[in-house]
């Protein structure tokens, strides 16, 4: 591929970001980058535009944010710009066989797993909250299904103990980002070799939404943990004292013979915040009240002091009836 042959980039979430970024560095030319509509956000529901038309616009390059991929007139507009390829990343939609149809090259899609596991659009979490030691991110060439088409090429990457989804949503951008630029060089070239998934062995991961994010003290503590990191930063792990929500950001496992019901916070040493499991204890590390900041747990104390034998909840207590 020269410098010349055309890329259509469609992306949303930060994910994209850095693939964006690096095509647009390797000097390949982009004319269109098509994302997904501005959408609410925020305390104030403020329309905010995604990560990747933020990008694009820094980078010069003209956005277009259809209300349907599956529109005609959307289709026709693409085949119009007559793209060697499409590259696709983290776009949160399932494109139609007519547009990846376009480009001569194919449409190519880097996936944050190592596919056919984890499947969908929270690859990443799930791994996390599941306590999965590796994870990686698989090119793939794109078909109509979800994630399922053939693999080009895959990294592998340890998953660090203690990251959270975040950090290591970093991380895999980044790793994607160069496995992106390798594989274009290899279909461009014509040794991109197509290697059907075993769709027998995949699993998927389902969206999250803000439910997900509810903390059920009954877990053993080492699940707990994974589970906390995995919500961080969206939609966050959330559990109830009286009726305030409070958000943990990250904790770890206690050594202790200490227990009680689980939710109870258990008597510790000043800066501490142990809870009682369901099975052991789980110590926060850092932590944040409804309307206030995140903060590791020992400012947070300071300020908030919580007291043994208070026990967190599921759900806020609701008021009695008069």
């Amino acid at each position: 591929m020269t410098e010349k042959s055309r890329i259509l980039f469609i992306g949303t979430s930060a994910y994209a970001v850095p693939g964006l970024e690096a095509l647009a560095g390797e000097g390949y030319d982009i004319p269109l980058v098509i994302t997904q509509p501005d959408k609410p956000s925020g305390r104030g529901r403020k329309l905010t535009p995604p990560p990747v038309k933020i990008a694009a616009r820094r980078l010069g390059i003209p956005v277009l944010q259809p209300a349907s991929v599956r529109d005609e007139a959307f289709i026709r507009e693409m085949a119009g710009w007559n793209p060697d390829l499409l590259v696709v990343v983290s776009f949160g939609r399932i494109l139609p066989k007519a547009l990846l149809d376009i480009p001569r090259l194919g449409a190519v899609n880097i996936h944050p797993s190592l596919l056919p596991a984890y499947r969908g659009p929270s690859p990443i979490q799930w791994a996390v909250v599941n306590m999965e030691t590796v994870t990686g991110v698989t090119s793939i060439y794109m078909d109509e299904g979800m994630d399922s088409g053939d693999m080009i090429a895959s990294v592998k990457t340890d998953i660090d103990p203690g990251e959270t989804a975040g950090e290591l949503h970093d991380r895999l951008a980044v790793i994607g980002s160069d496995l992106l630029k390798q594989t274009i060089r290899m279909v461009a070239a014509g040794q991109a070799r197509r290697t059907p998934q075993d769709h027998s062995r995949a699993t998927f991961a389902p969206l999250l939404t803000k439910s997900h994010g509810r903390i059920d003290w009954s877990r053993p503590a080492r699940e707990l943990v994974a589970f906390i990191h995995g919500m961080t930063p969206w939609p966050g792990a959330y559990t109830f004292l009286n009726d305030r929500r409070y958000r943990i950001l990250r904790a770890e496992t206690a050594a202790t013979s200490d227990s009680g019901p689980p939710g109870t916070v258990l008597r510790s040493f000043p800066g501490e915040l142990r809870v009682a499991a369901g099975d052991g204890v789980l110590s926060v590390l850092k932590i944040q009240s409804q309307s206030g900041k995140a903060l590791p747990v020992a400012d947070f104390l300071r300020g908030f002091p919580i007291a043994a034998g208070s026990v967190f909840l599921q759900k806020a207590i609701e008021p009695s009836a008069p």
